[in-house]
């Protein structure tokens, strides 16, 4: 058993919000934690290639949008939404309040990845190499 504050893991900037990966690889357990923020009034195109992704919303208000800006489905506090198919996808903090999440990733992150933000296409964590 272990104990770990958020407190003591750093804020990773990731363009439109920050990210405090709460349990990670070397951590052994098989899956990784994030508390990730998502600011208000943004909007990231984002698609996890290697890890699938869940998340689940503890606060604030957003917006998750299907690649074909189809379908937008509004993110409250007690909603999950999951990414069983590394699917692309649009994340947008709420008009008013950042949107604050609680990420699982599978395979877990190492922890120490980045966003790769490009111009007119989805970003992801850059590969890893373990």
């Amino acid at each position: 058993m272990f104990i770990r504050s958020i407190d003591e893991v750093p804020k990773v900037e990731w363009g439109q919000g920050t990210s405090q990966r709460v349990l990670t690889k070397k951590d052994g357990m098989g899956f990784a934690v994030a508390h990730t923020v998502v600011r208000k009034g943004t909007e990231a195109a984002l698609q996890y290639r290697n890890h699938l992704e869940a998340c689940y919303c503890i606060g604030g208000k957003g917006y998750v949008v299907s690649e074909d800006r189809q379908t937008r489905y509004e993110i409250t506090p007690g909603v999950i939404y999951v990414l069983d198919e590394h699917d692309a996808h649009y994340l947008q903090g709420g008009e008013e309040e950042d949107l604050i999440l609680v990420s699982i990733f599978n395979p877990p992150i190492n922890g120490d990845e980045a966003h790769e933000l490009v111009d007119g296409g989805f970003s992801s964590y850059a590969a890893t190499t373990d």
